[in-house]
């Protein structure tokens, strides 16, 4: 039972490592015409960026899947279910939280969650593929490096604020 624990904890922060490569290198590199929209104004309840939850859904359901009916073992399930769990914080976290996408009346009061919040809103600062700072979920580098790090950049192209075009 350890074993299945620390199989699931580890791969939930393995996905840290691997959200934070697609996002950067993917969904600001070649997919970013699915992720461009997410650094639009939103104009319904969903955008083309939406598409990438359900791509990366399918490992999951498919370890969970396989572990439970298809003789993979409870490794496997493990495995998709950290995955899952992964999905279920990122939903929370950055859907939910940072972008409202539900209704809620949660304040970011620790210092971490303060941090995470604000690196992600200045992750949206800009508008272009390049330029855009911190691609994490739930670490963010300190706010000071990443103001420096946008004040420094000469590709990223800058937010009009909403309702200015």
């Amino acid at each position: 039972m350890f074993t299945l624990v620390a199989l699931f904890v580890l791969t939930v922060a393995f996905m840290e490592l691997f959200a934070y490569a697609m996002h950067r290198w993917v969904m600001h590199g070649a997919g970013w015409f699915l992720h461009a929209s997410h650094h639009r104004e939103r104009t319904g309840w969903f955008e083309w960026n939406d598409a990438y939850a359900a791509i990366f859904a399918l490992p999951s359901i498919a370890l969970i899947w396989a572990g439970v009916h298809g003789g993979w073992g409870p490794k496997a399930t493990a495995i998709g279910a950290g995955i899952a769990a992964y999905g279920a914080i990122y939903f929370g976290f950055h859907d939910w939280i940072v972008h409202r996408r539900l209704p809620h009346r949660i304040v970011p009061r620790s210092p971490y969650f303060k941090r995470i919040v604000q690196a992600h809103r200045l992750h949206h600062v800009i508008a272009s593929r390049k330029g855009a700072v911190s691609f994490g979920f739930l670490y963010a580098p300190p706010i000071s490096r990443l103001l420096a790090e946008l004040e420094q950049s000469k590709e990223g192209r800058q937010r009009l604020p909403q309702g200015g075009g």
